[in-house]
C-alpha cells in the first residue's frame, strides 16, 4: 500500500502516543494504534483530531489531587454512625415519593447504551456514577504453585444468596487476558473475599496497582495476611469480616460494540468459612455491628462512601 506522503514517521507517532499517555490526561483505553497511523492513506493529523474529537469523555484534565484535597476539611476518625428518622415518618399507603412531587417535574433523557459514534467508555461512566453505592471486595488469591499471592479491590462484587453463601465477582476483560485474580482463581478456584473498613482504605486502594504477574501487593499495601481454614490464599487481617470462598462457575462476556471481543468476565463462589473480629460479632455470630465495621463504599469515579447516617423502615405488612 502506498503510504502518503504527509503522514508523520513512526518516530513522531510514537511520540504523541507517549506524549498522550503520560501527561495529565486520564485515558480510558491505551492508544497504541496512533504509531500505526502512517499505515493508512488518509492524512494522520485529521485522522488524530477525529480520534481525539470522538473520545474526548476519556481525556478530562485532572488537577493535581494533592492540591485539591488540601482544600477539603480533615478526615473525621470519630464520627459515629447515627440512626435517624425515615425521611417521612408520616408516610401512609399511596402516599408515593416523599418529595411533594418534584421529582414529577423533571424530565427523563433516554440513552441508547450503543448509539452511533457513543464511546464505550461513556457507558463505563454513568453505570459506576449512578449505581451507588457498591461494596468492595478485596480478594486475595495465589498462584497453583503458591509462588506468588495477589490482593485486589472489585467494586463489580455482591452476595447474591445466603444458602449457600454465593458472591459474584465481576473482571473487566476477557478470560485470554485474565490479570492476577482471575488467573489464580481459575487455576486454584480459591479465593478471600476481605471487607474495607474505614481504618485501612489507603492500603485496601493501593492495591488495585496495575503490576507484573508475580509482584504481590501485600508487600506495597503494608498489609497483614493472616491464616485461614479451607483454602490456601491468606485473609487480611486488617478486615474486620472476611469470607473464604471457593469458585462454583465462570462466565464471559462478549461487547456489543465489537462482536467477537470478549470485554469482560465474572465469577461464582461459595462462601466456606467466615471469619468476624470480636468485637463486631454478636453473641449469637449473626450480625456484625456497623458502628465498629465502619465499611467503605465505592462511588463514582476515585470517590470512596463511608457510612454516617443510617435509617430503618420496617417490611409492609400483609
Amino acid at each position: 500500500m502506498r503510504r502518503d506522503k504527509t503522514f508523520p514517521s513512526n518516530n513522531l507517532m510514537s511520540a504523541l502516543a507517549a506524549t498522550l499517555r503520560t501527561s495529565r490526561y486520564i485515558p480510558v483505553p491505551r492508544i497504541p494504534f496512533l504509531v500505526r497511523l502512517n499505515r493508512l492513506t488518509t492524512p494522520a493529523p485529521r485522522l488524530i483530531c477525529r480520534y481525539l474529537t470522538n473520545t474526548s469523555t476519556m481525556y478530562k484534565p485532572r488537577p493535581d489531587f494533592k492540591q485539591v484535597e488540601a482544600t477539603r476539611p480533615d478526615f473525621r476518625k470519630d464520627t459515629e454512625v447515627t440512626i435517624t428518622k425515615t425521611p417521612n415518618p408520616a408516610w401512609k399507603e399511596g402516599d408515593g415519593a416523599n418529595d411533594g412531587g418534584e421529582s414529577l417535574k423533571k424530565e427523563h433523557v433516554e440513552i441508547d447504551p450503543f448509539a452511533e459514534g457513543r464511546p464505550v467508555a461513556s457507558n463505563y461512566k454513568l453505570l459506576i456514577s449512578s449505581i451507588v453505592p457498591r461494596p468492595i471486595a478485596l480478594v486475595s488469591t495465589q498462584s497453583a504453585d503458591g509462588s506468588t499471592t495477589n490482593l485486589a479491590p472489585f467494586s463489580y462484587s455482591q452476595v447474591v444468596c445466603h444458602d449457600p453463601p454465593t458472591f459474584i465477582v465481576g473482571f473487566a476483560g476477557g478470560l485470554g487476558s485474565a490479570k492476577d485474580t482471575l488467573r489464580n482463581l481459575r487455576e486454584t478456584g480459591e479465593c478471600v473475599i476481605n471487607i474495607i473498613s474505614e481504618h485501612f482504605v489507603e492500603a485496601a486502594n493501593s492495591t488495585a496497582i496495575n503490576t507484573p504477574y508475580g509482584v504481590s501487593e501485600w508487600k506495597t499495601s503494608g498489609l497483614t495476611p493472616a491464616p485461614t481454614a479451607v483454602v490456601k490464599p491468606a485473609r487480611v487481617k486488617e478486615s474486620i469480616f472476611a469470607i473464604e470462598a471457593k469458585l462454583v462457575d465462570t462466565k464471559e462476556f462478549e461487547s456489543r460494540a465489537t462482536p467477537g471481543k470478549k470485554t469482560g468476565a465474572m465469577i461464582t463462589v461459595e462462601g466456606v468459612r467466615f471469619w468476624a473480629r470480636e468485637d463486631a460479632i454478636d453473641e449469637d455470630r449473626s450480625a456484625i455491628d456497623l458502628k465498629v465495621l465502619k465499611p467503605i463504599s465505592r462511588l463514582g469515579g476515585i470517590t470512596y462512601g463511608r457510612t454516617t447516617e443510617a435509617f430503618e423502615i420496617p417490611r409492609p405488612a400483609i
